[in-house]
């Protein structure tokens, strides 16, 4: 069975371009437990905690609950719910999960093959990471999850997955000149620049295309705030800042809140600057509104 097309192709829920990376979160969050404990069944009462905490801080700006992967993802035959009464799983609603002691269990075909090739967990996770969360996260998420990812494992291709444009970076730097669009930061060590990234403002892995209109040129620090939604960009291009970020320290109120109202930096005249499609997208993919107000 190929697992990697199985994995690709799980069903999510969809209304227009909203993002619901709920089963892949779950998945991997259960490759991880896997890594661990070899595929034991997990309690929806262990579960539930840190299920919600990764929908807190890696899905999307609504409202969710763990409830809703943990038994939904039965339907793509990857995943089993059982309970103490034998019923199999009482729906999605929390409270139902924990009256009925559920547990929940990767398919034992998928534990096998898990079993048998030493890589093909981490090539899964791979690809949950590559196909539903932007670069920047992926580390984080690992941590989260428990995650041990070779770097020597690449990402698998399949049908759901095309390869990324690998000229998108360069494409992107020499528009913003290597600076970053935030904070103008630019930083170089023996030719070449260093702490600085190419952003995809609609995520790669929900059709934003490696296109100029869809990138800017950021510093690590605030390429990895803007994907976790503290930065974001009104359609004239000006920085915004979540209310639900707080500074505690002078360096983060000089870093970030002073960003609230400044305008970002525009590419080269004549270079396509981002788009309005894709700024709306962000904010309300992304973006953790309410926004600060200027001082």
């Amino acid at each position: 069975m190929d697992w990697v097309e199985r994995i690709a192709g799980i069903k999510r829920w969809r209304r227009g371009d909203e993002r619901a990376p709920h089963k892949p979160l779950l998945l991997l969050y259960a490759l991880g437990r896997f890594q661990h404990d070899g595929g034991q069944p997990i309690p929806f009462s262990v579960a539930e905690k840190d299920l919600r905490r990764l929908l807190v801080e890696f899905g999307p700006a609504r409202s969710t609950s763990p409830g809703y992967p943990f038994h939904h993802l039965t339907t793509d035959g990857l995943w089993l719910v059982d309970t103490a009464d034998g019923a199999g799983s009482p729906g999605p609603g929390v409270t139902g999960l924990r009256n009925a002691q559920a547990a929940g269990r990767l398919h034992p075909d998928l534990v096998r093959a898990l079993r048998e090739d030493s890589l093909l967990a981490a090539r899964l996770a791979r690809l949950l990471l590559e196909t539903n969360f932007e670069p920047s996260l992926h580390r984080d998420i690992c941590q989260l999850t428990g995650l041990d990812l070779d770097d020597s494992v690449p990402t698998p291709t399949s049908a759901h997955n095309p390869p990324r444009d690998p000229r998108f970076r360069e494409r992107v730097m020499i528009a913003y000149e290597y600076r970053c669009a935030f904070c103008a930061y630019s930083g170089w060590i023996d030719g070449m620049a260093v702490g600085l990234d190419a952003a995809h403002v609609r995520w790669w892995a929900f059709q934003g295309p490696d296109d100029l209109g869809n990138g800017l040129c950021l510093c690590s620090i605030h390429h990895k705030l803007f994907d976790k939604g503290v930065l974001g960009l009104t359609q004239d291009r000006t920085i915004t800042v979540s209310q639900k970020f707080v500074a505690h320290t002078p360096t983060a109120q000089q870093w970030v809140l002073s960003l609230v109202g400044r305008p970002a930096l525009t590419p080269q005249p004549g270079l396509t600057p981002v788009e309005i499609a894709h700024i709306d997208w962000h904010t309300s993919q992304v973006f953790r509104a309410p926004a600060r107000l200027a001082a």
